[in-house]
């Protein structure tokens, strides 16, 4: 009955906005039924009674990582800001790289947990501005939100690989409590700042996930089978393994680096947002 109502509910959506929109909403890997919701038999982390019926049955959004993407670009730090941006990420990672060490499970699942916010917090704010002066933003609310989900999904996979310790979930409400506020504020004060600090967080990002690709090559690292959900996400295939999930993780890193350090310049001596037409 539930699988028919929403099957009714994508119907009814599909008369209403149109195919555009609907085409979100379709089979994935690891559905066998192709009935366009995805079963919650396909998800290792759904088990039992751990989330109801229907909540089974929600339509899931895939996404396709872009291997052929440059892993090496990098923005030399030109201005003051830049430079403010290169060194505030260099000095982040001297921590990051004492607590985690060589375990980049752990590492990603920490990295994740503050790479979501960036896109939330700007898609936020544009939001409320384009509210307040009647604008459009150049289709950069949505590219920012996207950039989040992206991000979470990250998460929601690495919370299966690497099951973190409950000192470790702690730790992720304390540095997202912070950096949450403290990118908050950056933001409203520069943009052009705050975008460049995630162009060189997704730098060194890539960075990490290049090293975790070289363990898992050398054997340092358990080559796991690939997390139902990652499969699900990224549109796997049944036989893909961790190195898979890194390398299409890492790929998404890249085009995050590529949006940001454009988007450090799309406001450029005061001039409106440039659209993203134009990337």
């Amino acid at each position: 009955m539930i699988t028919r109502g929403a099957s009714r509910l994508a119907r009814s959506m599909m008369s209403h906005i149109g195919p555009r929109y609907y085409s979100i909403i379709r089979p994935v890997a690891g559905n066998e039924a192709g009935n366009g919701v995805v079963s919650g038999a396909s998800f290792n982390f759904l088990h039992g009674n751990s989330i109801n019926a229907f909540e089974k049955t929600m339509p899931w959004e895939t996404y396709k990582a872009d291997l052929s993407i440059d892993m090496k670009k990098h923005h030399e730090p030109i201005t003051l800001l830049d430079k403010v941006a290169y060194w505030t990420v260099k000095a982040l990672r001297v921590p990051t790289d004492l607590f985690f060490q060589r375990r980049y499970g752990c590492r990603a699942m920490m990295l994740e947990t503050v790479a979501a916010v960036p896109g939330m917090v700007g898609g936020m704010l544009l939001h409320c501005k384009s509210l307040r002066r009647f604008e459009h933003s150049g289709g950069w609310i949505k590219a920012l939100l996207e950039e989040a989900e992206n991000e979470r999904m990250h998460l929601m996979t690495f919370m299966e690989v690497s099951k973190p310790k409950w000192y470790e979930r702690a730790l992720v409400l304390i540095i997202q409590g912070i950096f949450f506020n403290v990118y908050f504020m950056t933001y409203i004060l520069s943009p052009k700042l705050a975008h460049r600090i995630v162009g060189y967080l997704e730098e060194e990002a890539i960075h990490s996930y290049t090293q975790f690709l070289k363990e898992l090559d050398e054997g340092n690292i358990e080559n796991v089978a690939a997390p139902a959900i990652a499969i699900d996400y990224w549109r796997l295939t049944q036989e893909a393994t961790l190195k898979d999930v890194v390398m299409v993780v890492r790929a998404d890193e890249a085009h995050h680096r590529d949006v940001n350090h454009f988007a450090s310049v799309r406001t450029k001596h005061g001039k409106k947002f440039q659209s993203l037409s134009t990337i």
